[in-house]
């Protein structure tokens, strides 16, 4: 919890400063967008936590929103399918993809960079293809529900504000998901193959499994926020639709607590992170620095991430061998 408390009180302090460089911080649209963007892009960076915890990582997130973005506009507007029956496929298939990467990683013993390197590589070049690198549009039509998480808005009562759905949405998958990591057996699961695979797999753990449903459900996550990226921007460009993104979730996960070891890291700290990473994103938009500059800030975030991780792990395991002698 200490991380949790600490990674707050610099988002608290960064909100403060920041509101006192800019008045249109704490503005209606301001706060608005920025509840949407954090909705959006935490979906998808809880699911990478999983998969840190684990001791893995997934590079092909970005990917999966340009393939799975470009299905659903084919499903949606060239077939005409009903988007309920688009939505259960394009999850669905986000499972399989998932699948495939945990079988590659737990059957065939690859490692996780490369495998989701490869396969980051293979379905933004299957995207483009499909649509022969044009830009797909969905036009003012009504896909129903996901119409209104993507562009929805929600009131808070007596403060004149509202946030975006997606922000919601984030709310609800992250308390699923608190509950399955920190009030289950899997969860404890997923924490003991993250510390050591081999013990966990001694004690009786089906470590195999474990592994393979983290990165199913990190697939599944990203494409449900794909399906949000996509529907609120409308138009999709294959060849740069969610380029990237998967360093956005890994920092978030990294800031939030989580360890690129492995065993370490809480849904509420990915939540945190990832509006501290949002925030800093808007800061620079407000305060006039140059977008360029939106990956070098990205990543100072993770490498102080990782230093700091990497100072605590040093003295853990100082305190352990003083105690040992």
């Amino acid at each position: 919890m200490k991380k949790e408390l600490g990674i707050f009180l610099i988002l608290a302090a960064v909100c403060i400063v920041v509101s006192l460089c800019t008045s249109t911080f704490y503005s209606s649209y301001n706060v608005k967008n920025l509840s949407t963007l954090t909705g959006m892009f935490g979906i998808f960076s809880v699911g990478l936590a999983l998969v840190i915890i684990t001791g893995g990582i997934d590079l092909s997130v970005g990917s999966i929103f340009a393939l799975q973005g470009v299905m659903l506009y084919i499903m949606l507007r060239e077939w005409h399918w009903a988007w309920p029956v688009a939505a259960a496929v394009i999850l669905a298939g986000a499972a399989i993809l998932g699948a495939i990467h945990a079988f590659l990683i737990t059957k065939i013993r690859l490692q996780p960079f490369i495998v989701t390197l490869c396969a980051m590589l293979i379905y933004r070049s299957i995207a483009r293809y499909a649509i022969s690198d044009a830009s797909a549009g969905f036009g003012a039509e009504n896909f129903g529900v996901f119409r209104g998480l993507a562009s929805g808005r929600v009131n808070i009562p007596f403060t004149g504000y509202v946030i975006g759905a997606p922000f919601v949405a984030l709310v609800v998958v992250a308390i699923i998901m608190w509950v399955v990591l920190h009030r289950s057996v899997y969860g404890r699961y997923l924490y003991a193959v993250g510390r050591n695979e081999d013990a966990a797999r001694y004690s009786g753990i089906n470590s195999k499994l474990v592994v393979a449903s983290a990165y199913v459900l990190c697939t599944v996550l990203a494409a449900f926020s794909g399906i949000l990226f996509a529907i609120d921007t409308n138009t999709i460009q294959a060849s740069d639709f969610g380029i990237g993104y998967e360093m956005y979730g890994i920092a978030a996960a990294v800031l939030g607590g989580c360890s690129l070891r492995g065993g370490e890291g809480s849904i509420l700290g990915v939540v945190i992170g990832t509006a501290l990473l949002q925030v800093l994103q808007t800061a620079v938009n407000l305060l006039g620095i140059p977008s360029s500059l939106n990956f070098a800030v990205m990543g100072g975030v993770i490498l102080i991430g990782v230093l700091v991780d990497q100072i605590l792990a040093q003295r853990r395991g100082r305190k352990i061998s003083t105690k040992a002698a």
